[in-house]
């Protein structure tokens, strides 16, 4: 049975809500935010009762460095954004540090999360820097494809160095486009032959190297009409044909604006997932629905999944034991380290002095 629903829970502890939906078998994980967040115990805590449900669960979070990182008290490092490591590249202490910088920030990064429970995180942002857009900024490593493909590379081997998969996004890229995602539907003008040469580039070179896509909210008109996170040409054809991914295709928020805008008109989160998973996506998320709810009435969420179960019925879409297992792929195969045995690690406190 596939379970392609990644969902929110609204607090800091499992509501009896949240335990129904979690043991959903059209639920294969869920993505915490900051309000999920008091202190690394308790972080510890709700991950073990999530696995209690279900050990099969995939537990991720938006945790880049930067501006994007949910968790940064309690003894969490404070990672850079991916700038600063291309800036390191550019202009400061050159490829070779910069390369050993995000080998230790990816190490970093997962080790800390793992420790606390945490499976994955959906990093490294593939995007280039070209000035235009304001959701992804200081968020990209360089302009240069071919630096941002190194460092990513680099910073991928340091998660699996912790036991922890990656997600390259914003497949084929976010970063050309002005518009913000979250709030309209971006657009980019480019030919296919522009976007693979520049922006596309880096999952090409990394095809061997990443464990799962997410592709961007964002309409490339001259290749297709529809977003590409709900494209059958762009991750069909061209990321799996193309560019011979084999891995995970994650959608992005199906509550974002980007999202919810389909050949001229506004789309339910259930249409949105069907458009999703009829494109390729492995796995869609529905993100930040649990807040608006009270006791066990969420609404948006419970209403996906009771209605992707009756498409399913009616064969509006075909669940894929090759989507779940590789679903299942990006969970950690290795026991992690508890945090008081990770402070003490070698390994670790390298890691620690590299980062800038």
């Amino acid at each position: 049975m596939q379970s392609p629903v990644i969902l929110d829970i609204a607090g800091t502890e499992l509501s009896r809500a949240d335990r129904r939906r979690l043991a959903h078998p059209l639920v294969g994980g869920l993505i915490l935010f900051s309000r999920n967040w008091r202190n690394r115990e308790q972080l510890l805590r709700l991950c073990l009762d999530i696995k209690a449900i279900r050990a099969d669960l995939l537990i991720c979070v938006d945790h880049e460095g930067g501006r994007v990182q949910r968790f940064r008290s309690d003894g969490m490092t404070h990672l850079p954004p991916m700038r600063a490591l291309g800036e390191m590249w550019l202009e400061g202490a050159g490829p070779m540090q910069a390369i050993r910088a995000a080998t230790a920030c990816g190490f970093v990064l997962a080790s800390e999360l793992r420790s606390c429970g945490v499976d994955f995180s959906f990093c490294p942002v593939l995007d280039l820097d070209h000035g235009k857009s304001s959701a992804i900024g200081d968020r990209a490593f360089a302009r240069d494809p071919r630096v941002v493909g190194l460092l990513a590379h680099s910073l991928t081997h340091g998660l699996l160095r912790a036991g922890m998969a990656n997600c390259g996004k914003h497949f084929p890229g976010h970063g050309y486009a002005c518009a913000d995602s979250h709030t309209e539907i971006p657009v980019d003008r480019r030919s296919l032959k522009t976007i693979l040469a520049e922006d596309a580039a880096p999952y090409g070179w990394l095809s061997m190297s990443l464990a799962a896509v997410m592709p961007a909210h964002v309409v490339y008109p001259r290749v297709d009409q529809r977003p590409a996170g709900f494209s059958q040409k762009w991750l069909e054809q061209i990321l799996r044909g193309q560019l011979r991914f084999q891995g995970a295709i994650f959608s992005d928020d199906l509550a974002m604006a980007g999202a919810r805008t389909m050949d001229g008109r506004m789309v339910s989160f259930c249409d949105a997932a069907l458009a999703a998973l009829v494109a390729g996506c492995d796995m869609i998320l529905l993100c930040n629905q649990s807040v608006a709810a009270t006791g066990d009435d969420h609404g948006a969420l419970d209403d996906l999944l009771r209605e992707l179960k009756q498409a399913l019925r009616r064969g509006k879409w075909s669940a894929s034991q090759a989507s779940d297992e590789r679903r299942r792929s990006l969970l950690p195969r290795t026991a992690a380290h508890p945090w008081d045995e990770l402070m003490l690690r070698p390994e670790y406190i390298q890691a620690l002095d590299l980062i800038p």
